[in-house]
């Protein structure tokens, strides 16, 4: 099953299509590459716009004095709500501190303590400082720039950017060979085309345009993740959408991308605040301010209810030399008209991490041959119900490894592809009341009446169509598939666990100690199934 598209007006090749220029995209491209396959390198954008530049807190890794895997992983599995897969997760912590050094070797730059070594802090849910932060607030920024500088001096990476994967190209074997791009631009490659490849590894990022407020980039609708549901593969925990707590308010009217205030600030000292001036978290959690992200998105959400103020404080006017160790923040504070030297700042969650995805394997695999997923696209089990702060850009480093080698010593031959039915596109007008709805009755607050109202709205929607294809009916599409798939589950799990909270189910239960899986049966009927957590 594809999306309306024009006919393809060219094609190229290579050994491997990694569509994605996080660092999940980064890590498999370069690592492809050790191994001596040819790589063509897709990003939505310009090759420099992944969404990984845009992490402020860090990598988390058991590499400080005292700290060990073992503990990283006590403190994930807490964090995961009983539904982290133990054995992605004995990955993640294993094989993440020689991931980070690798990292370091390629030319990433870590902050120094004063005696020389690597800076550690501390950010939600870990009971150790083992967070490696970069220029203070721009991790992400440190690691694209590095990765980036090494997949440009590598020739056997072609770069296509403002490409957009629009579907992924299969053979009459079932097995995936190619994805159909759209490509933005002058000369041979304008428009739509064929990519063709012995293996497809979507590293695609986030799906946060679902919500009308969100932490990711223009760029994050889904794409990869609603590629590969319509190609046939499964997805999973994608009930869990994590809200990051400490957003910087300004307006209802805004929509989209907001400003992130990373909770790097609260593991320096800031405090959280209610109308009343009251530290609200204290004997909520024992870690307070620094519990996990969906509990204190949760407090957060109720001191809201409670005050009928779209937003909390968060006062940072302690916090020793903030401009120097936070001068991303600073400055998009400054640029909202508030010091937050001197000044509360105002915050309220927002859409920010899938914690679900592509079900995939320990080698990155999905349920379709030839289809493989890294980094927020992918579900590999080690988030569980709710990402531990900074195993984000940890995963993307462990997992693309681990894709590339599993390529390297299992890459078919390149196999032919065939034609696939077409589906009907949806008008971009869908887009905007999609996002509303979804932040209204999906969002941190959930009900059965509140979820049924969201998919009458997505159904409702779903009849507005659109016979041009181009890449806002694309996105449309897109973004309408993911938001199904985020509502069903949601419905399914009757109860309350890591970031998915219902009130009218409000504890957590062990009938739920399983995972939901999704996929798309050959009508495009949305199928259901639970899994055993492993």
């Amino acid at each position: 099953m594809r999306l309306l598209t024009g006919k393809p007006g060219w094609s190229t090749s290579a050994d491997v299509v990694v569509i994605g220029s996080g660092v999940a995209g980064l890590t498999t491209a370069l690592n492809l590459r050790s191994h001596n396959l040819s790589v063509l390198l897709v990003t939505k954008a310009t090759i420099d716009e992944g969404s990984t530049k845009w992490a402020q807190g860090g990598i988390a890794a058991a590499l400080g004095p005292g700290d060990t895997p073992d503990q990283h992983k006590k403190d994930t599995l807490i964090a995961g709500a009983g539904l982290c897969d133990t054995k992605a997760v004995d990955v993640l912590v294993s094989e993440g501190p020689e991931a980070v050094r690798k990292l370091i070797a390629q030319g990433a730059v870590f902050d120094k303590s004063a005696t020389g070594e690597i800076a550690l802090t501390r950010e939600g849910g870990h009971l150790r400082d083992r967070i490696l932060h970069a220029g203070g607030d721009a991790t992400g920024a440190e690691v694209s720039r590095a990765l980036l500088a090494a997949v440009k001096d590598d020739k056997g990476i072609e770069i296509i950017e403002h490409a957009l994967a629009i579907d992924a190209l299969k053979s009459k074997s079932g097995r995936v060979c190619g994805v159909v791009l759209h490509v933005i631009g002058a000369g041979s490659r304008d428009g739509v085309g064929m990519a063709l490849a012995k293996a497809v590894v979507i590293a695609t990022g986030g799906l946060g345009q679902v919500y009308s407020q969100t932490t990711n980039p223009s760029v994050s609708t889904g794409d990869g993740v609603a590629l590969a549901l319509r190609a046939g593969a499964k997805v999973a925990d994608v009930e869990f959408i994590q809200f990051h707590p400490t957003v910087l308010w300004r307006d209802l009217a805004n929509r989209g991308q907001q400003p992130l205030i990373s909770e790097a600030v609260r593991g320096e000292g800031a405090i959280l605040l209610n109308h009343k001036n009251e530290q609200f978290m204290i004997g909520k959690h024992p870690q307070a301010d620094l519990a996990p992200r969906d509990i204190v998105s949760k407090e957060i959400f109720n001191q809201m209810q409670e005050s009928g103020q779209p937003f909390v404080w968060l006062d940072a006017t302690k916090v020793k030399e903030f401009k120097n160790r936070f001068p991303t923040i600073h400055a998009s504070c400054l640029a909202n008209g508030i010091d937050p030297t001197i000044e509360k700042i105002p915050v309220a969650p927002a859409s920010h991490y899938a914690s679900g995805g592509v079900r995939v394997d320990l080698d990155g695999q999905s349920s379709v041959a030839g289809l493989y997923v890294c980094g927020e696209s992918a579900c590999t089990g080690a988030h569980g119900a709710n990402r531990l702060a900074s195993n984000s850009l940890l995963e993307g480093l462990v997992f693309g490894a681990r894709i590339a080698a599993a390529l390297a010593k299992n890459l078919p031959n390149q196999e032919e592809p065939i034609e696939d039915s077409k589906t009907n596109l949806l008008d971009p007008k869908i887009v905007l009341p999609l996002q509303i709805s979804m932040s209204e009755g999906a969002g941190v607050l959930r009900t059965e009446a509140s979820l049924r109202k969201t998919r009458q709205t997505l159904s409702e929607l779903s009849r507005l169509t659109s016979e041009q294809p181009e890449i806002q009916s694309w996105e449309a599409s897109n973004l309408h598939l993911l938001a199904t798939a985020i509502v069903n589950s949601a419905l399914t799990r009757k109860e309350s666990r890591g970031s998915h909270w219902r009130s009218d189910y409000p504890n957590i239960s062990d009938e739920w100690l399983c995972r939901i899986t999704g996929e798309l049966d050959s009508n495009g009927t949305w199928k259901t199934e639970l899994e055993p957590v492993k």
